[in-house]
């Protein structure tokens, strides 16, 4: 079975975090999810839905699903040896992207991050914040090139999104894609012909 680490900070976008982890567990995925204290609130804020009820709801359908404590720094996924395959981080904080750009494992979600990046396993960074300035950039780039993947919370238009939903399913899609996770989840680029 597949085990994905799902992290959630208080940048906004909480709806991301929201989808990815159902599409997760419906697959059959073992989903660890760790928040901040302050990606709880802005899950609260942004969907009025408390994080621990929402995943223990969650769990009464799911068994592969797992709310981790992040100050527990004695959790599976702080060791490399626990074999995760994969670290998502959305939305990802500018504050979160800093510590572990620098190497901070203060916590169990920077930890975890940094266990992807020595393991060489994917770590994939999802900012939603603008504009940003050269700090922001500095660390993405940093982060790029020892081995972190940095995919924007930026929904592309040509599947014709005509929901919220088909939005917010086109960045969740494009994570999976990159994780070589089938779906469903927005109509991919065809060649197509166009006519003057």
């Amino acid at each position: 079975m597949k085990k994905i680490v799902v992290g959630i900070t208080g940048a906004s976008g909480s709806i991301y975090a929201k989808r990815m982890i159902e599409v997760l567990v419906e697959q059959g995925i073992l989903v660890h999810v760790i928040a901040t204290d302050t990606g709880k609130k802005v899950f609260n804020y942004e969907l009025s839905l408390n994080l621990e009820d929402w995943i223990t709801e969650m769990q009464q359908q799911y068994s592969n699903l797992k709310l981790e404590d992040n100050n527990n720094l004695f959790a599976g996924v702080a060791s490399g040896s626990y074999g995760f395959d994969a670290v998502i981080i959305l939305p990802c904080s500018m504050g979160t992207m800093a510590e572990i750009s620098h190497g901070l494992s203060s916590n169990l979600l920077c930890r975890a991050a940094d266990v992807a990046l020595k393991e060489s396993r994917p770590l994939i960074i999802v900012p939603r914040e603008t504009p940003l300035n050269t700090i922001h950039l500095e660390n993405m780039c940093r982060l790029s090139k020892v081995g972190a993947t940095i995919i924007p919370a930026m929904p592309g238009f040509y599947h014709h999104p005509q929901t919220m939903d088909d939005l917010i399913n086109f960045v969740v899609g494009k994570i999976l894609s990159y994780l070589k996770i089938k779906h469903e989840l927005f109509k991919k680029w065809e060649d197509t012909k166009y006519e003057d």
